[in-house]
């Protein structure tokens, strides 16, 4: 499966363990026959998990050697030169930092790699590579969608006991803002929680509320979860990841109009999907 990131950039994003290779390989087939197509988008994968086999369990793996490696290997699949964003997927535990800047201090210097980001890492965790790095880090890619919340709730459940099960790290979102860091949703259409596989009163309560609100808008409920991430100060761009494509085409909206939710709506949604009033 090939994850599209609909925003009007024009990002391309994948990671090198999407179906085993296959994903960057169909696509690296799609440039090769589509000529003027690589010059159109941001190119962008990942790497840092071993899913395991035959050479051990599977891991996270952030070494330099192995982040060389996997990149030689994208960037034959993918049939470029050059890879514009490579997102490091998961943190390591066992990765020495110096190690692993030094990994990506040089395929920024051989030209392989324009620019890099992190995925699902908190802001201690970015500014420690960051401070090893003279390139700075472009993206951080981690789940947002209206089911999955904690990264928006962690800001206002402080004080309250249930910000002792909020697992966000605080103060991510703030960081990402401030150093100019883009923020990626992955998870953007909440697995079809709310267009199509509701399976809780909050879920059918919120895909009414979102088929109403794209009646009223003349678009789809895709394109308000769309836009309900977009409302967000913090200039989320959504990644759809489906292999279905009229998800994607239902997604349209979202990358041609401007997010049209009102401070109203987008709390509505946010309290109607969390079946409880705010604190």
């Amino acid at each position: 499966m090939t994850r599209q990131c609909t925003t009007p950039t024009g990002t391309q994003g994948n990671a090198d363990i999407y179906r085993h290779g296959k994903a960057e390989a169909v696509f690296g087939e799609v440039l090769a026959r589509t000529p003027g197509l690589r010059e159109r988008i941001t190119l962008q994968t990942k790497c840092g998990i071993r899913l395991g086999g035959e050479d051990g369990p599977g891991r996270y793996d952030l070494r330099g050697a192995s982040i060389a490696r996997r990149v030689e290997e994208s960037l034959t699949r993918l049939r470029t030169d050059v890879i514009d964003v490579l997102l490091l997927h998961r943190p390591d535990p066992l990765a020495d930092p110096d190690e692993t800047a030094a990994a990506l201090t040089s395929l920024h210097a051989q030209g392989l790699v324009r620019a890099f980001g992190v995925s699902n890492m908190g802001a201690p965790q970015i500014a420690s590579l960051q401070a090893r790095l003279d390139v700075p880090l472009v993206a951080n890619q981690l789940e947002m969608s209206l089911h999955s919340r904690d990264w928006v709730e962690a800001g206002v459940l402080l004080n309250t006991p249930a910000y002792a099960s909020n697992g966000f790290p605080f103060g991510t979102l703030e960081h990402c803002r401030d150093h100019g860091i883009r923020l990626q949703a992955w998870g953007a259409l909440a697995q079809g929680r709310y267009t199509g596989r509701q399976s809780t009163p909050a879920e059918h309560a919120t895909a009414e509320l979102l088929a109403a609100l794209a009646r009223k808008k003349d678009t789809t409920p895709e394109t308000v979860l769309l836009w309900w991430l977009a409302r967000h100060p913090a200039g989320i761009a959504p990644v759809i990841g489906t292999a279905r494509p009229d998800r994607i085409r239902a997604c349209r909206d979202a990358a041609l109009r401007e997010p049209d939710l009102t401070h109203e709506e987008w709390y509505e949604l946010w309290i109607t999907a969390r079946a409880l009033s705010l604190p």
